[in-house]
Formats: C-alpha cells, sequence, structure tokens
C-alpha cells in the first residue's frame, strides 16, 4: 500500500497556548520588506524572538501598496526560526481560488493562525492600474476558512480579525464583531489604544463578547508630532487625544522615542484588565525601540498582572 501523505506537523505554538492558560500574550506586527531581500527582516525577527515575544504577525500589503508576500513571509519564520507567524489575509486582493491555494500551503507549513480582514483601499492615483477584487469580506473569509477544516485541511486554522476601538459609531462596530464571531473567529487585534475613548471601548468589547474570544489591545509607540498629527488625520482607525499630540512639540528624535514608550505603557497598565495580552505594532520598522517595549512591558506591566 502507498504511504500515507505526510503533512507538516504544526510546531508549538506558544502564542495560542499561552491564550487558552490565560497568560497574557505579546505579539509584534512586522511589516515585511518592500523589496525581495530579507536579511534585515529576519535579523529583526530573531531579535524579537529573543526579547521573548508570543507572535509575529505580518501585514498584507498594507496602505494597499506591494510588499513580499506575508503568508510566504509567515512561512519562513516558522520553518527557519521555529516563531508562531500570523499572516494578514485581506480580501482586496484575491478572488477564491487564489485565498484557498494560500492558506493550504499555510497549512502544510504549520501555520495555524490568519488574521481575516478586508484590507484598505487602493489609493485613488494608482486604481487604474491596480485592481481590487473583494469576492468576500473578512467574515465570509472566516466562515469558508472553518469550512475547510475536516476537508482539505486535517484540523481548523485559528481566524482573528480587526476591532476598530475608535469607530465613530462603536455599537456597531461591536455587532460586526458578534458577526464575526459567528463566522468562526476566535479572537480581535484592536486598533491602537491611543485615547480614553478607545480605553473605554476596550472595556465595552471586553464585556459584551464572550469570554474565551481573545481580544489583544493594539499598542503603537508615537515618535513624534508629525508622525501623531499623520495618524490622528489620515489613517483610519487611529484617533490621539489632543493632549496627547501636544506633549510631542519641540522633542527630537530619542525624546519622541522616549515620550512614545511612557505613553504605551502607561496605555497597555490601562487595557490590561480588559485585554488577554498585546498587539505591538513597529513603528518605521525600529526594532530597538520595540526590544525596549517588550522588556519594560513585561517587567513593569505584566509582572504585576
Amino acid at each position: 500500500a502507498p504511504a500515507e501523505p505526510k503533512l507538516a506537523p504544526a510546531p508549538r505554538d506558544r502564542f495560542l497556548e499561552g491564550l487558552a492558560a490565560g497568560r497574557k500574550v505579546i505579539a509584534v506586527e512586522l511589516d515585511p520588506p518592500k523589496t525581495a531581500d530579507l536579511t534585515g527582516y529576519m535579523e529583526s525577527a530573531r531579535r524579537l524572538q529573543a526579547a521573548g515575544v508570543d507572535a509575529l504577525t505580518i501585514a498584507d500589503c498594507p496602505i494597499a501598496r506591494a510588499r513580499m508576500d506575508s503568508s510566504l513571509v509567515a512561512c519562513k519564520l516558522r520553518r527557519e526560526l521555529g516563531l508562531t507567524a500570523m499572516p494578514h489575509m485581506t480580501c482586496r486582493d484575491r478572488n477564491l481560488n487564489a485565498a484557498k491555494a494560500l492558506l493550504l500551503g499555510l497549512y502544510a507549513e504549520g501555520v495555524r493562525e490568519v488574521l481575516a480582514v478586508t484590507g484598505d483601499p487602493i489609493p485613488t492615483a494608482e486604481r487604474d492600474e491596480v485592481k481590487k477584487v473583494y469576492q468576500f469580506n473578512s467574515r465570509k473569509l472566516a466562515q469558508y476558512i472553518l469550512s475547510l477544516s475536516g476537508r482539505e485541511m486535517p484540523g481548523p486554522m485559528t481566524v482573528f480579525g480587526a476591532l476598530n476601538l475608535s469607530a465613530r459609531n462603536f455599537q456597531v462596530e461591536l455587532r460586526r464583531a458578534g458577526e464575526k464571531v459567528s463566522c468562526g473567529m476566535r479572537g480581535f487585534l484592536t486598533q491602537p489604544v491611543l485615547s480614553e475613548a478607545a480605553l473605554e471601548n476596550l472595556r465595552l468589547a471586553r464585556q459584551a463578547l464572550p469570554p474565551e474570544v481573545k481580544i489583544l489591545a493594539g499598542i503603537l509607540p508615537v515618535v513624534s508630532e508629525k508622525n501623531a498629527r499623520f495618524l490622528e488625520n489620515e489613517v483610519n482607525g487611529v484617533h490621539i487625544d489632543a493632549g496627547t499630540i501636544e506633549r510631542y512639540a519641540g522633542l527630537d528624535r530619542a525624546e519622541g522615542e522616549a515620550l512614545g514608550l511612557s505613553i504605551s505603557l502607561e496605555m497597555a497598565r490601562q487595557a490590561l484588565p480588559w485585554a488577554d495580552g498585546f498587539y505591538l505594532m513597529t513603528p518605521f520598522s525600529r526594532v530597538a525601540l520595540m526590544e525596549q517595549l517588550v522588556a519594560r512591558l513585561k517587567a513593569e506591566v505584566l509582572a504585576e498582572a
């Protein structure tokens, strides 16, 4: 009889194990490179692994501009470093066939988590050349991923979704989150917590969603006044209190990073009762800043939990 085909076993997953055990986990978003050179990226990943993060998440062509494929990068991180890697998967760039092909490859490589998102809109200036697909939204994508379990995939993948804590109508956002849970999502990574309103909405989300649905509070170190104003005015899902923006006025790079670190730790401390862990976003590929944030988060916030 022919030998049964062997799939790559899922390596030990400290991220899911930590969530299941009630430990506050740390995931860090590290955007893939814009070129074919992964040397610096892999070194950054090794540094974050040494810092003790539980998972890396990889954005899927953020702001609709092409970067190295998030799923291919996730496979490399899993294979070469043994890291739990969660690729983001947008509905913007793939039809059903392309999504299925990628998911099967991820499963075979031992990647078992995906962040399903609708995807940033394509910039107006590029719409003649770059066409959107949007055959489904993030809820339907989650349903589809779960439907593969027991058929093309021997077991399930764990699907996470996005939660916008700065939504203008947060009750609508909460209703959508409930629909996402009904479609099979098992947790949420939130947009950055940078305002009192976002903290309050995080509390509301934790109270409204079932306890088994995990929430990772988004933490983004803002590093300058220019950075703060850009995030406030141009980035969907981010709101920064005016008083916080004013604190960056006149600061140099080192002072801006120090303030960003301080604010991030304070937001994490306040978010802790309502979060199952933290989703840290790396600004401008500043990995040294993230190493500091992870170390202080562990020593000053999580040690008190």
